[in-house]
């Protein structure tokens, strides 16, 4: 019961029902009618319930202030009612604050310990915030109060699950399946279900025979046989019961001959040691599943040699006879082996020949001819193997060929524009990706590719009328890309943004992929209860995992990256928080006094223009009536655009670069670049100890790197210049870290060492040139020519890299080296003749110049130390 002092009469209790039926049937404008009646009686006028109410629906129809103000009031007119409290948890949950609505609804509770709805919606938000233990404490709360609801005690048992109390959760779920039993001769897909959690639950517990037994026990009863059969397998091939467990595979393998995780399986069980033991299995199973691509596929893993060759034969010549454009892709992992690199070139270079003279596979075969296709697609292979091993000029040759052989093909052409942008020619890609595009108007897949090949070369317009063909008509098509979370779209464009200049307008779609990832994760609330109502248990904790890790996705890391790179950029020059809304970003300090008033002066006129424009804008838009301002209001809070201008003029770019750091941290602490990233920014922020811990994480991740080596040296310099000026406790832990990082050597032995370790690698060199020449600046022919190397037998002399050695040189970072920049380009140009970058004249002239791998805010702004690079 209530312990409200307010109580209502029999005729306005019921009309204060009417409310919040109302609400619950979201009819808010019936819902105010009757708060309406009861608050302009005087005795009620200060009724707390039913200003909380009116409200609550306030605050559902977008007016967000008014709907504060009522509960604030009902609450301040009646502090003991459930209700006051509980509403106001409910809109401190609508705006995400959830601590604070979590404190609302303990609050409700005072005063009504068992009302199951606010235990229900204290519950949500426990397990939304991983308030385990409080979870499961609730979860007790529901099932003494509706004992006989299945979600009471399937709740119960999941608290004890994702708290790891396997036991637990096994006991309350096997006393909840006593009261449990299949309805009739259908199948009974929840209590199905049911089963396999716990048989999961078991499993978890290392419990393996337990399970098994269960399985054994209520077959009859799952509907998904399927899961049954594949948790019957897992589990024998982990108990060692290896017959049992190989016959069960064997029967999914025919259900599913292409399953790659069967066939692995299988050889476990069947223990097969040397290469031939296995090359006789998979003749078997070739025999058995003649059409089975991945029983043809497997044995080119481990084959070699003469064996190889013939199995390669036999596999290529089936998928080309058939034309499967996705050739190539299922032989790609074959090169990391030179061996079958050299044999997989020689087998489709003869095919190609033989084809064209007799169209035969090989001049001996005895027929039939083979169809014209075969050609075809052989050439696209060819291609493609040429493009993959680097030889760009030979790739584009053969395929030029091939779309002389089919002129009308749109494989060939987005080979083709795959091809140039491999090789460094961006503007020649997106050319002929936008001609594969204007073969076939009505493919969804080649028209993105198209935008994106068009956002590589900065054709933003272009890009995003090309994008508009797919997307919803008579909206703009960058509201409707942000509405569907197309983040591939938003990412290219935030980097054709940077590179541009424009880096407000790149914070805003980086910042837009952050929301998508915000809307997941609240998305959850959608599932809390529908999962434990519909027992999809094994599905919900496998989205409570995801949701746990779901900032480790590449598309939030590379989101994160570059908004902290174009922060970073922001604290290194003030001045592009101005610059960087239309592009220009130039240095005002190089501009004479009368050129600086003359820009001032233009940005303060555009300024007012744009205040005025606005002003004018929003007469135009005001609502005329309440519905218009309702429906206003709700769409200003669906869209909740970020404003490119605001983002650019951040008063702190270190602390909002450090929220964009902080998931990284967390969910990719395996790799090195979150921690060069925390470097830059603590180094900044002169935190030593901070970036002291960053520097033993890259030891831990990626000790051999040569960001690890830069930035040890870095800090190494930092912290002899400064010294000093350290308190003492921090001296300490850095004189008893230091040494552990450096091996006790001083800075120029380490350099030494570094440099002579990594002699073959131009990525290392790059890095121990620069230490060099920071360390010794009258070393500079020697640090030129460590990065200048281009030797047959260097590693990583890939474009990416050589373009990375060109930009250091132009940037005059190691003083005058044009003569040497000159001669490195024309060196490159020999390595990669089709990529524009090494192009001989005015750099200017060069159309790809613009499509830099250092754009504005980019890692070469950062420190030279902490770069990783970036492939565009």
């Amino acid at each position: 019961m209530s312990s409200s002092n307010q109580k209502l009469p029999p005729k306005e209790a019921g009309i204060f029902k009417k409310v919040v039926r109302s609400y619950e049937c979201k009819q808010y404008k019936n819902g105010l009618k009757f708060s309406k009646l009861i608050l302009s009686n005087p005795k009620f006028r200060d009724h707390g319930e039913t200003q909380a109410m009116k409200g609550l629906i306030l605050n559902c129809m977008g007016r967000k202030e008014e709907a504060y103000d009522h509960v604030r009031k009902g609450l301040k007119n009646d502090i003991k009612s459930h209700v006051c409290w509980h509403v106001y948890g409910l809109l401190q949950r609508s705006d995400k604050k959830y601590e604070e609505a979590t404190k609302c609804y303990r609050n409700a509770l005072k005063w009504d310990k068992e009302n199951v709805q606010i235990l229900r919606d204290l519950s949500l938000l426990q397990i939304q915030m991983r308030d385990l233990e409080g979870f499961r404490d609730t979860r007790y709360q529901l099932l003494k109060s509706r004992p006989a609801q299945r979600s009471s005690w399937v709740g119960y048992a999941l608290s004890y699950h994702l708290l790891r109390d396997y036991p637990m959760a096994l006991k309350v779920m096997a006393e909840y399946r006593k009261t449990q039993s299949p309805q009739g001769s259908k199948p009974d897909y929840e209590y199905s279900e049911m089963i396999l959690y716990e048989v999961q639950l078991m499993r978890e517990a290392g419990k393996s025979e337990e399970a098994l037994k269960h399985l054994g026990s209520c077959d009859s009863h799952i509907c998904d046989v399927l899961t049954l059969y594949e948790m019957k397998a897992g589990i024998y091939l982990e108990s060692g019961r290896l017959a049992e467990a190989e016959l069960l595979y064997r029967d999914l393998i025919n259900r599913n001959p292409e399953s790659y995780c069967y066939h692995e399986k299988l050889e476990q069980c069947v223990k097969l040691g040397t290469p031939e033991e296995r090359l006789k299995h998979y003749q078997a199973l070739q025999v058995q599943y003649p059409r089975s691509h991945v029983a043809r596929r497997i044995p080119l893993k481990f084959t070699s040699g003469e064996t190889f060759v013939s199995l390669l034969d036999a596999y290529l010549r089936r998928s080309l006879h058939k034309g499967v454009p996705s050739l190539f892709m299922s032989i790609r992992s074959l090169y990391n082996d030179p061996e079958k690199v050299r044999a997989v070139g020689d087998t489709v270079s003869g095919y190609v020949d033989s084809l064209q003279s007799c169209s035969l596979f090989h001049p001996n075969d005895p027929g039939p001819l083979e169809p014209p296709s075969t050609l075809l697609w052989s050439l696209f292979l060819l291609a493609q193997h040429h493009d993959q091993c680097g030889d760009q000029p030979r790739a584009v040759e053969i395929i030029d060929r091939a779309i002389q052989h089919t002129p009308t093909d749109v494989q060939l052409y987005m080979l083709k524009a795959r091809v140039y942008k491999h090789a460094g020619d961006y503007l020649e890609a997106a050319k002929w990706m936008e001609e594969a595009r204007s073969l076939d108007t009505a493919d969804r897949f080649v028209n993105c590719k198209c935008v994106k090949y068009l956002l590589r070369v900065n054709k933003v317009t272009q890009a995003i009328e090309t994008a508009g063909l797919f997307t919803r008509e008579g909206l703009p098509p960058l509201q409707t890309m942000d509405e569907m979370q197309c983040m591939w779209f938003q990412t290219e464009l935030a980097l054709a943004y940077r590179r541009m200049g424009r880096l407000g307008d790149a914070l805003q779609k980086l910042h837009e992929i952050e929301r998508h990832f915000v809307d997941m994760v609240d998305d959850q609330f959608d599932f809390h209860t529908y999962c434990m109502r519909k027992m999809t248990l094994r599905a919900y904790i496998g989205v409570l995992q995801l949701e746990d890790t779901l900032r480790h996705h590449p598309f939030y890391f590379e989101a994160a990256k570059n908004a902290i790179e174009i922060y970073l950029f922001l604290h290194d020059n003030p001045s592009a928080k101005t610059g960087g809304l239309n592009g220009s970003a130039e240095n005002e300090s190089n501009l004479s006094a009368s050129e600086l008033k003359k820009l001032q002066r233009k940005k303060k006129k555009a300024q007012l223009k744009a205040q005025a424009k606005a002003q004018e804008d929003k007469k135009e838009n005001k609502p005329h009536n309440r519905a218009e301002e309702e429906k206003k209001a709700a769409e200003d809070k669906k869209e909740s655009k970020f404003d490119p201008k605001e983002l650019l003029a951040v008063e702190d770019p270190l602390e909002e670069a450090v929220k964009f750091l902080v998931p990284l941290q967390m969910l990719s602490r395996d790799r090195i670049e979150p921690h060069l990233l925390a470097y830059a920014i603590y180094s900044r922020k002169r935190k030593f100890l901070l970036m002291l811990q960053a520097l033993k994480r890259m030891r831990t991740v990626a000790p051999e790197s040569g960001g690890m080596h830069s930035a040890l040296a870095d800090f190494v310099l930092e912290v002899e210049s400064c010294r000093s000026e350290l308190p003492e406790p921090v001296q300490v832990v850095i004189d008893e870290t230091l040494p552990l990082l450096t091996g006790g050597r001083d800075l120029s032995d380490l350099n030494r060492y570094f440099l002579a370790k990594n002699q073959d690698s131009l990525e290392h060199l790059i890095h121990g040139a620069q230490v060099l020449y920071r360390l010794h600046p009258e070393a500079k022919d020697r640090t030129v020519s460590l990065i200048t190397n281009l030797s047959d037998g260097l590693k990583n002399r890939t474009l990416k890299m050589c373009t990375k050695v060109q930009q250091i040189l132009r940037s005059g970072k190691f003083g005058d080296c044009s003569e040497a920049l000159k001669l490195y380009e024309q060196s490159c140009h020999k390595l990669f003749p089709l990529a524009t970058v090494f192009w001989e004249g005015d750099p200017k002239e060069v159309p790809n110049e613009q499509l830099s791998e250092n754009p504005p805010g980019g890692q070469d702004n950062i420190k030279d130390e902490c770069s990783g690079g970036q492939e565009n």
